[in-house]
């Protein structure tokens, strides 16, 4: 039996989401619905719907020594995370996105301000956490997550990728990757038709044994083991899509811990990540197993727990 089911890597933001009726012109003004301040970044959201489905999660990566590193370590520690391979840059800074979600539209605009503090090294590694776990998560190649992966799978864990962009490291690796669930804007790089299942199955032909890519507004198309699938969104009232893609994966792996098929996985995916868009920010509105088991059976969402988490984040920068 392995520690932790889960250990990601990541260099997690902070997100403060502000929802407004309409974008603001130049040299104009409008009201603010409703802010809210929420851990960002793709496998750091991830693994919080991981978390909260109910696996034990470990997170590894670097953050500043201001007070948006001490709220990103907080906000782990409250979903019980392990956080102790998290490094502290204390000199440093740790990236904040000002996310505007506008009504008018549905869509969002970000704002990135990027950290200083410099990204995980391979030698800061923490090897007991890397063998001592079911599956690595990651949405990099970089170095330390390519020297991760070869631990890992050295001692008999999986990987799953988050393939939000292309890069070509991304191609150069994919024997490392068990399961590679990409973006559209992946897919419309790598190829240049909609024959998702030919195009799925040539990247599985290449190590991954399940591919998958998510569509937004048009669900998701992928091959396991026991064939293609394709899966329509659910209809939901959005809010804000943000850590849309990135609680799919984190919920993906929930569904692999719990025996489901790669079908069945990517559905779970899509009926979580479809409640978090119902509410503001990445994280507020992840779900819990059971919220999100009656929500599959009767399309009902129960916001009872949901938005107490939604006042928590409204309240500013929460450390305990």
């Amino acid at each position: 039996m392995k520690r932790y089911q889960i250990v990601g890597i990541d260099n997690p933001c902070v997100d403060l989401g502000v929802s407004v009726d309409t974008f603001p012109q130049p040299n104009q003004g409008v009201p603010v619905n409703a802010t809210s301040w929420q851990g960002g970044g793709k496998v750091a959201t991830g693994i919080v719907a991981s978390a909260r489905l109910g696996a034990k999660c470990a997170i590894m990566g670097m953050v500043g020594g201001d007070e948006y590193g001490k709220f990103c370590i907080a906000d782990f520690n409250r979903h019980g995370i392990d956080t102790s391979a998290m490094r502290i840059r204390e000199e440093d800074t740790t990236s904040l996105s000002i996310v505007i979600s506008d009504r008018e539209t549905g869509g969002r605009s970000i704002l990135g301000r990027k950290g200083t503090a410099k990204a995980y090294q391979p030698e800061e590694l923490d090897r007991s956490l890397l063998e001592d776990c079911e599956w690595l998560f990651i949405s990099t190649c970089s170095p330390a997550c390519v020297q991760a992966a070869k631990i890992a799978r050295a001692a008999g864990a999986k990987v799953l990728i988050d393939a939000d962009h292309y890069q070509p490291e991304l191609l150069e690796n994919i024997g490392l990757i068990d399961v590679f669930i990409g973006s559209e804007f992946v897919y419309e790089t790598l190829f240049h038709d909609q024959n998702y299942e030919e195009n799925c199955r040539s990247l599985m032909q290449k190590g991954p044994s399940v591919v998958i890519f998510t569509l937004g507004a048009q669900g998701c198309a992928g091959v396991g083991p026991e064939g293609y699938f394709r899966l329509p969104v659910y209809e939901v009232p959005v809010v804000d899509t943000v850590g849309c893609g990135d609680v799919f994966h984190g919920a993906y792996l929930a569904g692999m811990l719990e025996g489901l098929n790669a079908e069945e996985c990517a559905r779970l995916a899509t009926a979580v990540s479809s409640i978090k868009c119902t509410r503001i920010g990445g994280r507020a509105a992840i779900p819990d197993r059971e919220t999100v088991r009656k929500f599959m059976e009767t399309g009902v969402i129960d916001y009872t727990e949901i938005d107490q988490r939604v006042a928590f984040y409204g309240r500013g920068l929460q450390y305990v």
